[in-house]
């Protein structure tokens, strides 16, 4: 039986998803083109035709576990902003809860400190997912809530996503004292609290 022959491309995002399964049990620094290629079965030097090096490569494996979690958590189509964001949320929670080590290793090494590219990467997808809270948003649906698009309540959006994902994390470590439903709810409820204060205090 012929086996399908895929294109450049196909290869390249079959390598990723390859790479986004491997740091799931292991830490960013021992992601290597030899064990990539090992488990892709694969040579080096091909990896290295698509990639670069290992840093791009790792940049890359990053890069798709972001774009994952953005198309996972993007808004559905529904007329209410609570409730938006709610499903939004819902879909964060499924979605680490699912690759709990993967978004834990890409956490710690963004934060560590030690990978300044990582670093952007992870701060360009913390600003895309709460800017879009907004940009999902008329005015008017934000007025509801006592919110007002500024640069001040972006900022503190992006506070409070620090907050939502080390509260994310640590419910992981220990469920206990609330549920998922109740974990969801309360996040959702604590972005219109911190939201409506900054709204309050400019």
């Amino acid at each position: 039986m012929s086996r399908t022959r895929l294109s450049p491309e196909q290869r390249r995002e079959q390598l990723l998803d390859l790479g986004v399964q491997l740091i799931a049990d292991r830490p960013l620094d021992e992601l290597s083109i030899d064990l990539l290629a090992e488990q892709a079965g694969v040579s080096r030097g091909l990896l290295y035709h698509y990639f670069g090096g290992k840093q791009e490569f790792l940049l890359a494996v990053l890069r798709r576990m972001a774009d994952d979690l953005y198309a996972a958590t993007a808004p559905v189509d529904h007329p209410d902003m609570a409730e938006r964001l709610r499903v939004s949320l819902q879909n964060y929670v499924g979605f680490v809860r699912d690759h709990p080590a993967s978004y834990r290793s890409f956490v710690a090494a963004a934060l560590g400190g030690s990978h300044p590219d990582v670093r952007a990467v992870y701060e360009e997808a913390r600003s895309a997912l709460t800017d879009r809270i907004f940009d999902s948003a008329s005015a008017e649906e934000l007025a509801v809530f006592g919110i007002v698009d500024t640069a001040a309540t972006r900022l503190f959006a992006r506070g409070w996503a620090s907050m939502v994902e080390d509260v994310m994390l640590r419910w992981l470590e220990d469920p206990r004292g609330i549920t998922e439903e109740e974990l969801i709810g309360s996040m959702t409820l604590s972005l219109g609290g911190v939201l409506a204060v900054v709204a309050l205090s400019s």
